[in-house]
């Protein structure tokens, strides 16, 4: 068992132990390792700490024994932890500092999200402020980079008589997309440097730039060859990245009211 795994295992027994016992009450005791019972909910728990779910009842016989095996193994070494009195270091009462808030701090937020239900309706409202935009508009172009103006003047003067762009990208253009003929492939304006930006959205599909655009990596000549609508994501496939963003803006509001009525001091290092 990875060590990382089993000491968060002890951490989370030592935090969660007083609540543990109690449940021992009433649930179906399946072990008792040196007269400490180990019940039927403490497998769950391990379980799902191990494989990430609560296991079913179609959980294999040999997996149920497998993590049975290391809930009695774990179960050992936190009692002889104990009577070394591992509970009573410093560091170790740190870290069941920090366990502590961070399960008391998640179920506040649990609780927190359980009474504020988003409604279908909010969430379509987000979809629209935030999403639902016109369609956007993308484009494939191709281009030639030069070093100086005058090269670019001189291709240009080339594609005037008639040469093929993709032929001079190859022979002439000292940027790397040349073994490919000059091919940007699709972009949207904003993903391409100002001065390159402008020229493109001035083309119309199958022009090329008249002038040479300079930008930060040389002198280019443009070839825009198509452009197309994308239209943005339907709601179905984006309501749980937006349930999630009006979580967080329920989670934003308690933080801030919580601020507003408390004391916070930062003191400096």
């Amino acid at each position: 068992m990875p060590y990382k795994t089993l000491l968060t295992s002890l951490l989370l027994t030592l935090v969660l132990g007083a609540g543990q016992a109690l449940a021992a009450e009433d649930d179906e005791i399946i072990a008792v390792v040196n007269g400490s019972p180990l019940t039927e909910e403490d497998f769950q728990a391990y379980a799902k700490l191990r494989i990430g779910v609560r296991p079913g009842p179609n959980l294999p016989a040999d997996k149920r024994a497998e993590l049975m095996e290391e809930l009695i193994n774990r179960e050992l070494i936190y009692q002889q932890a104990m009577a070394e009195g591992f509970d009573k270091s410093p560091r170790v009462q740190r870290m069941i500092r920090e366990q502590i808030r961070n399960i008391l701090t998640s179920e506040r937020i649990k609780k927190l999200l359980d009474e504020t239900p988003i409604s279908e309706a909010e969430l379509k409202r987000i979809y629209q402020e935030q999403v639902s935009q016109p369609a956007a508009m993308e484009y494939r172009a191709r281009h030639i980079l030069l070093k100086t103006e005058d090269e670019a003047k001189q291709v240009i003067a080339e594609l005037n008589k008639g040469a093929d762009f993709i032929e001079l990208a190859k022979t002439r253009s000292i940027g790397p997309s040349a073994v490919e003929g000059g091919d940007l492939g699709w972009f949207a304006l904003n993903q391409m440097v100002q001065p390159f930006a402008n020229a493109v959205a001035k083309l119309k599909p199958g022009q090329y730039s008249k002038r040479a655009v300079q930008t930060k990596y040389g002198w280019h000549v443009i070839l825009l060859e198509q452009t197309r609508e994308v239209q943005p994501p339907p709601f179905e496939a984006m309501e749980r990245q937006i349930r999630s963003v009006a979580q967080n803006q329920i989670i934003s509001d308690f933080i801030a009211d919580l601020k507003e009525k408390g004391k916070v001091e930062i003191k400096q290092p």
